[in-house]
């Protein structure tokens, strides 16, 4: 059962040190999900033969160019490929005049079809769902209007034991068993017992992304218990000053939120240009939260079920 998230950008504000800015692909399923599009994000993607057309949703934090200016590029590329499949679009609600601005001076029109979600919250909302996934959103603490994304699996059935179950058992009768219940004949006798034909069901599984924003020691009331918690950290703690005046978070600060928020990992990002060896900012992290990693382009985190 997959749940992957692979990094393909880093860094804020520019690309330096062989870091792009922020991107990731996240792969639940066979769902493909790519979270924020900075600039060379379709690049990063054919480096880490990732297939852009696999991507069926897309989030978009917020409107600062290092999180969103490879978008237009790769939604022309994909019209480009002949892309016919529907794609889902989660961003603020000025991004889809910005995309429409591009159209009409471009005289393009995609051969597939974008739906829009505009997201502008205050609170903790869902906004995605299918049969097994479940994606909230939150608002976050910038300078501008910006969302953090919860990507959470939803329950998943109980497993059958297969070493015990009748040859030839009714559907009726196995889907009862999936959702943990026992199963009785017509006249109200046991047929089967739940505990002793099945096994407990895989833990679902959970990713929390918490794009730029100052530090805010509420979130973790959105996310408690997250098995891998993204947290921008982009400068260090004598740097603080800083981070505050520009609606950031240091490493430390990041660290001090998965902890609070009981993080299975922490993976740090958003890193600064400021910072070409960013052995300083794991090491600060380590200090509050041991479980902290740095996320390096190229590299899959896989959360195991």
């Amino acid at each position: 059962m997959t749940f992957k998230l692979k990094i393909l950008g880093s860094n804020s504000a520019a690309p330096a040190h062989n870091r792009h800015q922020s991107a990731q692909l996240l792969q639940i399923e066979n769902q493909f999900i790519l979270i924020d599009c900075g600039e060379g994000t379709q690049m990063q993607l054919k480096k880490y033969r990732a297939k852009a057309r696999k991507i069926s949703h897309i989030f978009i934090s917020h409107l600062h160019g290092d999180h969103y200016l490879g978008l237009v590029g790769l939604l022309s590329t994909m019209h480009l490929q002949g892309r016919k499949q529907d794609l889902h679009l989660y961003g603020p609600a000025p991004l889809a005049e910005i995309i429409t601005v591009h159209l009409r001076h471009s005289e393009m029109y995609f051969n597939y079809k974008v739906h829009f979600h505009a997201l502008d919250l205050d609170k903790k909302e869902l906004i995605m769902e299918t049969n097994t996934l479940e994606v909230h959103a939150f608002p976050l603490q910038h300078r501008i209007t910006c969302h953090g994304f919860i990507f959470q699996e939803k329950p998943k059935p109980y497993r059958i034991n297969k070493s015990v179950m009748p040859v030839n058992m009714k559907l009726e009768h196995i889907m009862k068993l999936k959702k943990g219940e026992d199963v009785y004949d017509e006249k109200g006798e046991l047929l089967y017992n739940a505990s002793e034909m099945t096994f407990p069901p895989r833990r679902s599984r959970s990713y929390a992304y918490c794009s730029d924003t100052i530090f805010d020691p509420t979130l973790p009331l959105y996310f408690k218990g997250v098995d891998l918690l993204y947290h921008e950290a982009t400068f260090l703690k004598d740097q603080a000053s800083r981070a505050s005046d520009t609606f950031h978070s240091t490493a430390e600060q990041a660290a001090m939120i998965a902890k609070d928020a009981e993080a299975g990992q922490l993976l740090l990002g958003h890193f600064s240009i400021r910072y070409k060896d960013l052995s300083p900012i794991l090491s600060e992290a380590k200090e509050v939260f041991r479980a902290s990693r740095l996320a390096l382009e190229g590299e899959t985190i896989t959360i195991d079920d």
